[in-house]
């Protein structure tokens, strides 16, 4: 039997803007014999998320950028193709941060890229990409680490339908916060209320989100979790409460910007109202992820918690489905189908 080989989407060239295809170069090679210790993996879904495009930036930031010619960044769930490694057999899934392409091989006991099984039975593939995988941590960890609500409170999440806001919201409802969001148009407005349980949704593309606000949050804003920045995060620092938190988590309408990152001109918001505003990154939680894993794989399994996944099929489709994520086309956790188990 022919060794399989191969595909990679690797970055060619940094963005200016949205990515284009020149940004891109695909390229096919053999896979080499495996050494000792390490372990292959066909990779089955990769996670498509906002934070991929601050990846391929130069310059400092919480995790160094992808390199000129290197498989792009990605986290991915897979199966055990191959093995050389007494931890790992044929035919167990796992998830890691596998990159672009069908096949990831490396160490089995490589720390900076740990390789951890996840249970089929417990909840379908793409969901270790969503709820059970590193949105579903960051939106856990964010809200009740640094968050921090309290029942009764009121909390608001921007791109409420997406995987990390949708998420959120539902944390929040079951530690009794009133929770209200803000999303894009009616259809994703409706799914928030009326399949994941939020109390409001505010819908931004109907107008300055100012109105909403006002009649959905009426006792003001006591938690904030943010996706987006710009002028949304702005109207918001109007509402806050005294002692009010907001967790920067990404600012997606401000990452393909050609111009300097707008900065909230409402920020002395927080002087007043003696509010806090910290930012969280999800890796620094990676002892603690077995916490959030257990806990909303229990609420998975009780039937109190929902989780949605848009899934677009083809590696070739790669360049295309990334700029889902900045048009707002994708309506739950963007994942890109690579192989059939």
């Amino acid at each position: 039997m022919s060794t399989p080989s191969n595909q990679q989407f690797r970055l060619a060239s940094r963005p200016v803007g949205l990515p284009t295809d020149a940004n891109w170069q695909l390229t096919d090679e053999p896979l080499a014999p495996l050494e000792d210790g390490q372990v292959r993996v066909k990779v089955l879904y990769l996670s498509l998320d906002p934070a991929m495009r601050g990846w391929m930036n130069e310059g400092k930031s919480y995790i160094r950028p992808v390199a000129i010619g290197e498989v792009m960044r990605a986290g991915a769930v897979g199966v055990v193709a191959e093995s050389r490694s007494p931890r790992f057999t044929v035919g167990e899934h796992v998830s890691g941060g596998f990159g672009v392409q069908r096949y990831w091989t490396g160490a089995a006991d490589d720390k900076t890229n740990p390789l951890v099984k996840i249970d089929p039975a417990l909840a379908p593939l793409p969901a270790w990409l969503n709820v059970l995988g590193m949105p579903g941590m960051t939106a856990y960890f964010g809200l009740t680490d640094i968050g921090q609500p309290k029942a009764g409170e009121t909390v608001l999440v921007s791109a409420a339908a997406g995987a990390v806001g949708a998420t959120v919201g539902q944390v929040a409802k079951h530690l009794g916060c009133r929770v209200v969001g803000i999303a894009g148009g009616a259809d994703k407005c409706r799914f928030v209320v009326e399949e994941l349980g939020f109390d409001a949704c505010i819908d931004y593309k109907e107008g300055p989100i100012g109105p909403g606000l006002k009649q959905h949050c009426p006792n003001g804003v006591d938690v904030y979790f943010d996706n987006v920045g710009g002028e949304i995060l702005d109207a918001v620092l109007t509402r806050i409460n005294m002692k009010a938190r907001i967790v920067i988590c990404g600012a997606i309408s401000q990452y393909n910007n050609t111009t300097p990152v707008r900065g909230p001109a409402n920020y002395l918001s927080l002087l007043v109202n003696r509010a806090r505003m910290e930012g969280m990154v999800v890796f620094d939680y990676a002892q603690r992820y077995p916490e959030g894993v257990a806990k909303l794989a229990r609420w998975l399994r009780e039937g109190s918690f929902k989780h949605r996944e848009h899934v677009v099929e083809g590696l070739e489709n790669f360049p295309s489905a990334l700029l889902m994520l900045f048009e707002g086309k994708n309506f739950g956790k963007l994942v890109l189908k690579i192989a059939d188990a």
